[in-house]
């Protein structure tokens, strides 16, 4: 949330620096990211100064122009041939010196030394539109008699810079959700750390009903979902631009101005956290206004222009015909206010947080009005801002205040009562805190004190801290304005021993194994678990009735939990390739969960959910791009491959006692998977499939691989580290030109093999694939090596004739393979 400086000092007043603010509003939990200057006028009027004109004569060779001398207020006066035709001998001017820059959007005019029609200018006397004080061009500035020279422009102007703070609002802090929320924070800081300060709002006793043209009345009929309604009416309003004072304010932080009506409501919300709307009373049927539910399925067009069908469990505004506005969370499309509204209906409210959320994430939208709403605002600030909205609109569109106050409040609220205990207080913080210290804190929290002993506090807490309602939550209030940084770090660890767990290795070898990949080059990413649903419809891979549903999802895209890591990796590529950066191998850590319709049981709700603890692998583009020495080469299929293999290797697995297979589903191109002897999925890699990828607007091919890590952990449990003596006796090498049919995969050859030689084959390794003339139709030839090795013994022709004989008849028969 965007914070202003300046207004800020409009609730609080302090003499600390931007940054200062930054730091105090951090300590205590309000942390701040960024702070940005803020310049009323772009460029600050920096070198832009008063300037008086000596003399003026005209141009010797133009009809339009003249050469002045302008006394800049120090040193000698200086030339400026100027254009404008009502400068003259005597004026007070405004001058644009050397080297200052004068902006027209965004782009920056520098002056310089020049010559206009061969006479000499060293700056340059400005209009109102040259120096952004104005819109008119059609002289130069003019300033009063009085003004002095050398006096800079933005002391003149009286200009000041704001400073724009990016505070991060935890979803438990709906209190800070505005400038005087966190004024309020910030007053509490500065008592409790020695500064003089006040906290004060802006007074509405002048508010007065003038008279009783414009009467309507309020009904609730759902007091559970709306707890506090209220409304006035304003007639004869003129709705045009807001003043400059208010639109900079709402630039600021950056809410674009409307109108002088829109902006009254933008201007409370973001002061004091209480959406307001604007209805245009003339549209209000029945001069009622009736806050209920509407039938299932009611058709409703929202101020976007969408047709919306409504639930019975959304909370519309509604007049005596029909609904108005969706409660808290988006206007109607025709009873709001427009430019030619001329009586308005100022509605301020409490809706009840549950059900703004489940409305505003039913319709999958998101307002600053229910931003707030479903967090929970001050349900006893309503009536203030209402009235201070009415004022406001008042006195910046005219018009006369037309109602009482509607104020209906079927369900009031009250304060939170808590209980302290000073030894309960020093043991979560770890240090005795004075009791004066304490009582001063939550005071200046707004928590009232109705009963003291000396053994603790009974409390009072505002309504509006709707996260503060345990003692635990009031010492957490405690600490952080005391100052985390306060409480001291004792001098002694308590500690207990612990022995190692399933969990300890693992995450021993997830270092491992994230250290050899980060070593070759990836680089690690870390997804949200939760996912949007559209990914998996149509998937038989992974079937959307799989899925592990949220009942109350952040929003559409963060609907459901991964059931791969592979959607949130293509969102990775598919950021990293719009950013120009093409050339990705990623790998992430991650659970993904499914859901098994037919494990479902009552007594055990759980049993129908699984979590799965995976690797995923990523790579697209080129591994070489751009060197001297080596030619641009893409990464492949078998680049990934290798990677996996060497994971297993590097986790102690024999991938020579794997089963390897071929794997076609709508999630890949083109796949293996590689299962244990015992049948259990390890991994399964391959090329993703182009439908899958145009999906996420990626053209590059992506291989990707994903790794049971939970059945990982359970193969190397059986792995034992054994050395052996370097061989003694020679090994022997033997190739054969295979002709064999397309569909038959490498591995199959591998397969039958390592059945055959069993004790002597050592290694299988593949080292030309060929395809195209002199082959059969549907034919290709493998060239493969063999490596024989006996260990007790030198092989002699005899032996290795017999068990390459052996090998080829398998393959014969088997396979259908022949020799070339």
């Amino acid at each position: 949330m965007n914070i202003s400086y300046n207004w800020l000092k409009e609730y609080v007043d302090f003499a600390l620096t931007p940054e200062d603010v930054a730091a105090a509003l951090t300590s205590i939990g309000l942390e701040t990211g960024s702070i940005e200057e803020v310049q009323t006028i772009k460029g600050g009027l920096e070198g832009i100064v008063i300037g008086e004109v000596l003399t003026c004569i005209a141009h010797p060779n133009s009809d339009h122009m003249h050469v002045t001398t302008v006394n800049l207020g120090q040193g000698e006066p200086v030339q400026i041939v100027c254009g404008a035709p009502n400068v003259a001998v005597g004026q007070k001017v405004v001058v644009a010196t050397l080297d200052a820059k004068l902006y027209n959007g965004d782009e920056a005019f520098t002056i310089k030394k020049s010559k206009l029609r061969g006479i000499d200018s060293a700056g340059m006397i400005c209009a109102e539109d040259e120096i952004g004080i104005g819109t008119s061009h059609a002289g130069i500035i003019v300033l009063p008699p009085d003004a002095i020279p050398g006096t800079p422009a933005k002391e003149y102007y009286n200009l000041h810079s704001d400073y724009r703070l990016e505070v991060d609002i935890t979803p438990n802090r709906a209190d800070a959700c505005s400038h005087y929320g966190v004024a309020r924070d910030l007053y509490a800081w500065l008592l409790q750390n020695g500064y003089a300060a006040t906290l004060k709002c802006p007074d509405v006793d002048s508010f007065a009903v003038e008279n009783h043209n414009l009467d309507i009345s309020v009904t609730i009929e759902n007091s559970e979902a709306c707890p506090r309604y209220a409304g006035v009416t304003v007639e004869g309003v003129t709705v045009k631009e807001s003043p400059e004072w208010l639109q900079q304010k709402l630039r600021t932080i950056g809410v674009r101005p409307i109108n002088n009506v829109v902006d009254v409501t933008n201007y409370i919300v973001h002061a004091f956290g209480q959406p307001l709307h604007c209805f245009d009373a003339d549209k209000i049927a029945g001069k009622e206004v009736v806050v209920k539910t509407m039938p299932e399925g009611t058709p409703f067009i929202t101020l976007d222009g969408v047709e919306r069908k409504l639930s019975n469990q959304d909370l519309m505004i509604c007049n005596t015909q029909e609904p108005m506005c969706i409660a808290g969370v988006f206007g109607g499309l025709e009873s709001g206010s427009t430019e030619v509204t001329t009586n308005i209906f100022l509605e301020s409210a409490y809706f009840h947080p549950t059900w703004v959320r489940k409305t505003a994430r039913r319709h999958g939208l998101n307002t600053d009005a229910s931003f707030r709403f479903e967090r929970g605002i001050d349900p006893r600030n309503t009536v203030y801002c209402l009235k201070l909205a009415a004022l406001m609109v008042k006195e910046l569109a005219g018009g006369s205040i037309a109602s009482e106050i509607k104020d209906v409040c079927p369900v009031p609220a009250h304060d939170f009562p808590v209980e302290i205990l000073y030894n309960k207080v020093y043991a979560l913080i770890g240090k005795v805190i004075p009791p004066e210290t304490i009582k001063n804190i939550v005071g200046s929290l707004e928590m009232k004190i109705t009963a003291e002993t000396p053994e603790g506090l009974s409390l009072l807490v505002p309504p509006y801290r709707v996260d503060v309602q345990r003692d635990c939550d009031v010492v957490e209030d405690i600490l952080r304005i005391y100052g985390y940084n306060n409480v001291e770090i004792p001098a002694t660890l308590k500690s207990s021993l612990t022995t190692l767990t399933e969990t300890d290795l693992s995450n021993k070898l997830q270092n491992l194994i994230a250290e050899q990949l980060t070593g070759c080059g990836f680089n690690e990413i870390l997804n949200n678990s939760q996912t949007r649903a559209a990914y998996y419809d149509g998937l038989s891979t992974f079937p959307a009735d799989s899925l592990v549903r949220l009942l109350n999802p952040l929003s559409a895209d963060l609907n459901v939990m991964r059931q791969t890591l592979l959607f949130g990796g293509l969102e990775s590529i598919a950021y990293n390739i719009h950013r120009k950066n093409p050339h990705l191998k990623f790998y992430e850590f991650g659970n993904c969960y499914t859901f098994k319709a037919e494990k479902k049981n009552s007594e055990k709700p759980l049993a129908a959910y699984q979590e799965a603890y995976h690797l995923g692998l990523w790579m697209t583009g080129k591994k070489v791009v751009g060197s001297w020495a080596h030619p641009d080469e893409p990464v492949s299929v078998y680049e990934l491959k290798a990677y996996v293999e060497n994971i297993f290797r590097r986790l102690g697995l024999d991938t020579r006692g794997m089963v390897t297979a071929t794997l076609n589903n709508d999630i890949y191109a083109t796949a293996l998977t590689l299962h244990t002897r015992g049948g259990k999925l390890l991994a399964t890699l391959g090329i993703i499939s182009r439908k899958i990828l145009h999906s996420f607007d990626i053209d590059n091919e992506v291989y990707f691989a994903e790794l049971d890590w939970k059945e990982l952990l359970r193969a190397v449990r059986t792995v034992k580290t054994l050395y052996t003596d370097i061989p003694k006796y020679p090994a022997v090498k033997r190739d054969l030109a295979l002709l064999i049919d397309k569909n038959i995969p490498f591995a199959e050859i591998e397969k039958i093999a390592r059945e055959t030689g069993k004790k002597l084959l050592k290694e299988i390794t593949l080292f030309d694939v060929y395809e195209g003339k002199n082959l059969e139709p549907g034919k290709k030839s493998y060239a493969v090596s063999f490596l024989l090795q006996d260990e007790t013994q030198t092989l002699n022709d005899k032996m290795i004739d017999k068990i390459m004989s052996k090998l080829i008849n398998n393959l014969e028969n088997k396979i259908g393979a022949k020799l070339r």
